[in-house]
C-alpha cells in the first residue's frame, strides 16, 4: 500500500516529468548531474510535458545552474515568501534526484548537524567507529555526489556557519576521531537560502561569502503571472485535500491584487499608497486562498466568500505591527470601494469583519 503524505518532495511529486526528461535528454551533463542544464531549465520553468513550477527570469535559473556546476556554492537571497526554498528544492531534485538532504538553520543549529554526530551508545561501547558515526545531510551529499540544502543560513551563529569553510573550499570533511576524511564525489554542491529581513541577525563572514554565488529572488512582477500561479497552487492543494472547488477567479483576483498593492504600496495605475511592514508574499496569498476555500467548503458548503478574505487577511498580514491592521482597513475603505465588480463590492462590504 502506498503511504500518502501531505507534501511529497519534488522528486516524487514530479517523478514522471523527471523520467521523461532524462529519457529524451541528449545534452552534455556536468559531472554527477542526472540532467543537462537545458533539461533542468525545462523542468523548472515548464516546457512540453513539464508544467511551470515557479515564476522567475530564465537567466536566474541559468546563472544558478552554472554556479552549481562550478566550485562555488549557491546562496539564494530575497524577501520571505519569494520561493527561494522551492527553487532550491527544484534544482536539487532535477540535478541529483534528491532534495531532502537539508539542514534547517536556526539559533539552535549546531556544528554536529552540519558535519556529523555520534550514536552515543555505540560510541561508549566501541569507541569511535564508522558504525557509531551519524552522518549529517551534508556528509551524505558529499559521499553520494548530491546537492545539499541549507535553509536560513543566516539564522545560525557565525561559528556554526564557518563549519562550512573547509567543506566548500577543499571539498573535504575531516573526521579526526577516525583519522579519516570524506572527499566530495562529483556532483556535490550546496544551495543555501537567506531572507533579506534577517540581515544583521548573524552576518556571514567574508571568507564564507567568497565561497558562494549570490542570487536574489525577487517577488513576481506581473499580476497575471502571480494570479495564475496562485490559482494553480490552490487547485493543487485542494485536489490533495479532496476539496472539489477553488475560490471563484474574480475572488482570487481581489486577493492577489490586494496582496500585491499592500506589498508594494502601489496600485495598478502607479498611485502610491501604504505598504505593510509584515510579509505579504505570493506564498502568503496561496495560504490565504487555500484557507478561504477550506472555510467555505467545510463550514458553508461553498467555495469561499469575500468576507473570508477580509478575516484571513488580518491574520496573515497583521503579524508584527498593529498599525498594519489600520493600513488594511484604510486600503479596503479607500481603494477597494473604487474598484468595479461584484467581488470588490463584497470585499468592501465585509470590512466590518476586521478586528478593531
Amino acid at each position: 500500500m502506498t503511504m500518502k503524505v501531505q507534501r511529497p518532495p519534488a522528486e516524487q511529486l514530479y517523478a514522471d516529468e523527471l523520467a521523461a526528461l532524462a529519457a529524451s535528454d541528449k545534452g552534455p551533463r556536468p559531472p554527477g548531474w542526472q540532467l543537462s542544464m537545458p533539461a533542468v531549465r525545462r523542468f523548472i520553468l515548464g516546457e512540453g510535458a513539464a508544467r511551470p513550477k515557479i515564476v522567475c527570469a530564465p537567466s536566474l535559473i541559468e546563472r544558478a545552474m552554472v554556479g552549481l556546476a562550478s566550485s562555488r556554492a549557491l546562496l539564494l537571497v530575497g524577501e520571505p515568501g519569494t520561493a527561494k526554498s522551492l527553487l532550491s528544492e527544484l534544482l536539487a531534485a532535477a540535478i541529483c534526484g534528491q532534495s531532502t538532504l537539508t539542514v534547517q538553520g536556526s539559533a539552535a543549529t549546531t556544528e554536529d548537524q552540519i558535519r556529523y554526530g555520534w550514536n552515543y551508545a555505540l560510541l561508549l561501547n566501541e569507541g569511535p567507529s564508522q558504525r557509531a558515526l551519524v552522518p549529517s545531510p551534508l556528509m551524505r551529499a558529499m559521499r553520494e555526489g548530491r546537492i545539499a540544502r541549507f535553509e536560513e543560513i543566516t539564522r545560525c551563529p557565525p561559528e556554526v556557519q564557518d563549519a562550512l569553510l573547509s567543506i566548500l573550499s577543499e571539498r573535504l570533511l575531516a573526521v579526526p576521531e577516525l583519522g579519516e576524511a570524506v572527499f566530495a564525489a562529483p556532483g556535490f554542491n550546496l544551495i543555501a537560502t537567506a531572507n533579506t529581513r534577517d540581515r544583521g541577525v548573524n552576518e556571514m563572514s567574508a571568507a564564507l561569502k567568497r565561497r558562494f554565488s549570490f542570487e536574489t529572488v525577487f517577488p513576481i512582477a506581473d499580476l497575471d503571472q502571480e494570479l495564475a500561479l496562485v490559482q494553480a497552487e490552490v487547485a493543487r492543494l485542494l485536489a490533495q485535500d479532496g476539496v472539489p472547488r477553488s475560490p471563484a477567479p474574480e475572488l482570487l483576483e481581489v486577493l492577489v491584487t490586494t496582496f500585491r498593492e499592500l506589498r508594494t504600496g502601489l496600485d495598478a495605475e502607479g498611485q502610491a499608497g501604504e505598504r505593510l511592514t509584515s510579509v505579504v508574499s505570493t506564498a502568503e496569498a496561496v495560504a490565504v486562498a487555500h484557507a478561504v476555500a477550506l472555510r467555505g467548503h467545510y463550514l458553508r458548503g461553498d467555495s469561499g466568500q469575500a468576507g473570508d478574505i477580509v478575516e484571513l487577511l488580518a491574520g496573515a498580514a497583521a503579524k508584527d505591527n498593529a498599525d498594519d491592521l489600520k493600513k488594511i482597513r484604510r486600503y479596503i475603505e479607500q481603494r477597494a470601494s473604487k474598484r468595479k465588480g461584484e467581488a470588490w463590492k463584497a470585499f468592501h462590504a465585509a470590512r466590518h469583519l476586521l478586528p478593531e
